[in-house]
């Protein structure tokens, strides 16, 4: 998938200028020296808490044939050229770019970003599109290249910008003609998606999220505005609180919504046992058509996917039709059982999403809303106190739990969303139990309901991984759901 260059070439068409380097042959380009291998260029990061330079040794005897990093004054590091750079982030997009031939410029490029709803209007595009494109897809819960999944490792939204280019090096190899790429705030901010030509942007929505590392909303907006600025054209959310500060900075725009004015506008929006069916009026007409998976909210996800689709060509009667077809995203709104009782597995985790995913069966539960959930550690402590109100004043019965703790310790996460919880009337014992064992908790859950009742398991949906401090398990939601049912 790389094209095979030589370290000078490599540098020049990444960078535009001419060094004395060795005349040979670079393989690929790694930020982590454990991912070094031999004819490797790596690239010394300087992080919040640690210096990648301090690890060219590591790089060295892995292989690594030149480092470049932002320090000044280094003519060889560990016996190699060393090349200095003003951000480093940025030259590891650019050498990655310039490594696999530069993929996205070969590519139409769909990019989509958000607090909530990324991965299932990803997911609609991918599919309203490939009955009759071939498309590559890039999102949290799956990447695929035509329709033949890739294994991957993490569960990053955007992976690094070695990995991202690697990708769509191999959807543009494989005769893809579109990408869709599920565009995160890191993603943006830590430069991992500065190489790539977005032709067509989504912004679903926006709330408070990932505050741990952007520190203040404004820096979190401002790095799902890199969407809006780079992509040729934006599919905006008109019903959001933000939409005038993503239009006004877009090069064009179309906006859908509920809102009266919205270029492509939602109607008569039912939800039944089976789905969501609606109708949607834009500049292609008007009709209706069935979202085949459960949640109002997803409505607006649908409305973004066929404004989406046909800008790129595809007849909007022809999207309607598609759409009552779609199967679904593993771990969202995941039905694992309907009687006696009904458990759904989703990923929902912010307090917005908690709230739509529980107002979504409070209409379909004749009996008693149980609720498994829990914050990361690590991230956002801010989220944890309304999480605790939302969770405690939409379910009936709260399990609060495990969510990739990390090094956080479980009981200061739980106290966390206890108080939240608290704050609005809710008994510890009564309303809400505290169990830092997951799988204890989902069993708790289950054993707990009776028939009408309907378990929720939030939080992980399609994830393979449960990290804690001192170890990182396989995990699998719909398995351990299933062990108890």
């Amino acid at each position: 998938m790389g094209i095979i260059l030589k370290l000078g070439t490599l540098v020049k068409n990444a960078f535009g200028y001419e060094a004395d380097l060795p005349d040979i042959d670079v393989l690929g380009v790694a930020q982590d020296s454990r991912l070094v291998k031999k004819a490797f260029v790596f690239v010394a990061r300087t992080g919040i808490e640690t210096d990648g330079h301090l690890f060219a040794n590591t790089a060295a005897a892995a292989g690594a044939i030149a480092i470049m990093g932002e320090r000044p004054g280094l003519s060889h590091l560990e016996g190699l050229p060393y090349l200095q750079v003003n951000d480093a982030q940025v030259a590891t997009a650019q050498l990655a770019a310039a490594l696999y031939g530069h993929p996205s410029r070969s590519l139409n490029i769909l990019g989509v970003t958000g607090t909530d709803g990324k991965t299932t209007t990803a997911y609609l595009i991918h599919h309203l599109l490939s009955s009759t494109e071939t498309v590559g897809l890039i999102s949290t819960a799956l990447i695929c290249s035509r329709n033949d999944a890739l294994k991957e490792e993490g569960h990053f939204t955007t992976p690094e910008s070695p990995e991202v280019q690697r990708i769509l090096a191999k959807f543009r190899d494989d005769g893809c003609k579109y990408a869709v790429v599920e565009s995160s705030s890191h993603g943006f901010a830590q430069k991992r998606l500065s190489e790539i030509n977005f032709d067509i942007g989504v912004w679903t929505n926006l709330s408070p999220e990932h505050l741990d590392f952007h520190r203040t909303f404004n820096a979190y907006r401002e790095a799902k505005l890199e969407l809006a600025r780079k992509a040729k054209v934006m599919i905006l959310n008109r019903d959001d609180d933000s939409y005038e500060m993503f239009a006004k900075n877009s090069k064009n725009s179309q906006s859908y919504g509920l809102h009266p004015e919205s270029n492509w506008r939602i109607q008569n929006v039912i939800p039944k046992t089976t789905g969501v069916s609606f109708e949607l009026a834009g500049p292609s007409g008007k009709g209706s058509t069935h979202l085949p998976i459960l949640g109002v909210h997803n409505v607006a996800n649908a409305a973004a996917a066929i404004a989406t689709a046909v800008e790129t060509g595809i007849p909007f009667q022809v999207a309607l039709q598609r759409l009552e077809t779609f199967g679904g995203v593993p771990g969202r709104m995941q039905l694992l059982q309907t009687k006696p009782f009904q458990v759904i597995v989703d990923f929902a985790h912010t307090p917005p999403s908690v709230e739509k995913l529980l107002g979504t069966f409070r209409p379909l539960t004749k009996g008693r809303l149980i609720l498994v959930v829990g914050a990361a550690g690590q991230r956002d402590p801010t989220k944890r106190f309304p999480l605790g109100q939302v969770a405690a004043s939409k379910a009936d019965l709260v399990f609060f739990t495990e969510e990739d703790s990390r090094s956080e310790a479980i009981e200061v996460i739980l106290a966390d969303l206890a108080h939240g919880a608290r704050s609005i009337g809710a008994i510890a014992g009564t309303d809400f139990q505290l169990e830092p064992d997951r799988r204890k908790a989902i069993a708790a859950a289950i054993t707990e309901a009776h028939p009408g009742d309907t378990v929720i398991l939030s939080g992980k949906g399609h994830e393979r991984t449960l990290e804690r401090s001192t170890e990182t398990l396989d995990w699998d939601e719909e398995y351990e759901a299933r062990q108890h049912l």
